[in-house]
């Protein structure tokens, strides 16, 4: 698995964990969980984001190479 991939998957993992303890924080109101899962979704879509440009650099990259 190449590092693009793995950042893109561990970032999905965090969101949807994030996602999950938000709501059972949400739902028992657990106010520290439910922050916690708001962070870790903050988290993943950062990591996600991530993952993005290291896509366009490795595409801007191969078109000045030539390796497209």
């Amino acid at each position: 698995m190449s590092d693009v991939s793995k950042d893109r998957a561990e970032g999905k993992v965090d969101e949807l964990v994030g996602r999950a303890k938000s709501a059972v924080g949400d739902a028992t109101g657990d106010q520290r969980l439910k922050d916690e899962g708001d962070a870790d979704q903050a988290s993943g879509k950062v990591q996600q984001g991530i993952a993005a440009v290291k896509d366009k650099v490795d595409d801007v990259v191969k078109k000045v190479t030539g390796n497209a």
